[in-house]
């Protein structure tokens, strides 16, 4: 039986490869979430009139990755503590949220974001939020798959996050 996660965390070009490369992994789809408007469009989204996160959702099979697993490895793929934004991508559409299903998603979530704050990683307040999930809208075709269609502008957009990773996420 598999199960579903979803994570906002800047631009959703850059969520889903860290994702897609685990084992247990059956689907990462781009999308909105968190917003009012029905069926939202990336330009709609993007003009930040509808609420919506940029967000990936990710079904996969619990037997072989756990939920924590998935919350290590958004941890790893945003800056906490950047609340309006993440990176170069700026706006309320980039902000971090962990959307839960459940009580036991927002459990972990809870504990996994008490635990990044008490490691001392970060100097400033981790501002992730942690929301009920609701409707969860596919992206356009031209967004799923972002990493694999368009390597070098994929590159461009993974480096700045992956400069902050290695300087935030080495023991």
């Amino acid at each position: 039986m598999s199960e579903t996660a979803i994570f906002a965390g800047g631009c959703f070009w850059c969520m889903v490869q860290p994702f897609e490369e685990q084992a247990g992994i059956l689907n990462v789809s781009s999308g909105y979430t968190g917003g009012h408007v029905a069926n939202p469009t990336y330009d709609q989204v993007k003009s930040h009139a509808t609420g919506h996160t940029e967000a990936v959702k990710i079904t996969f099979d619990p037997a072989q990755i756990s939920y924590d697993q998935l919350l290590d490895i958004y941890w790893q793929q945003t800056d906490p503590t950047d609340a309006m934004g993440q990176f170069q991508d700026r706006g309320d559409n980039y902000r971090p949220v962990i959307y839960v299903k459940d009580a036991a998603q927002r459990q972990a979530a809870e504990a996994s974001k008490a635990a990044l704050a008490a490691s001392g990683r970060f100097k400033d307040p981790i501002v992730t939020t942690i929301e009920d999930a609701g409707p969860f809208y596919d992206a356009e075709p031209e967004h799923q798959q972002f990493y694999a269609r368009n390597p070098r502008r994929y590159a461009m957009e993974h480096a700045q996050r992956a400069a902050f990773t290695q300087a935030h996420w080495q023991d």
